[in-house]
């Protein structure tokens, strides 16, 4: 099970918001079918990880199609293989050495 951060960013939209270009690339997320959460910084993706890194290529190709000429991408990829782990359970693994409670 891979677990991905992907934070996808378009250069030269003309403005200051990206929600849009974000939106389009979710968009894409949701095709795919994969677990994943949204977060303010980027999206969390879990799953195979060649589905992983494909949705993430789709993803990354959606603001050339809206006519943006560069797109700036920063992954981060945990690709366990010694057991089943799931965003949740990483989190949820950190709180129970913790004693946070968001």
């Amino acid at each position: 099970m891979a677990i991905a951060e992907v934070s996808i960013v378009p250069i030269g939209t003309g403005g200051t918001s990206v929600s849009g270009y974000v939106a389009g690339a979710l968009d894409e997320l949701k095709k795919s079918g994969l677990t994943y959460k949204l977060t303010p910084m980027g999206t969390i993706i879990e799953g195979d990880l060649d589905a992983v890194l494909a949705v993430i290529k789709a993803m990354h190709e959606t603001p050339f199609a809206k006519g943006i000429e560069r797109v700036y991408s920063t992954i981060k990829l945990d690709d366990r293989r010694d057991k089943d782990a799931h965003m949740d359970d990483k989190v949820a693994s950190v709180k129970q050495k913790t004693d946070i409670n968001t």
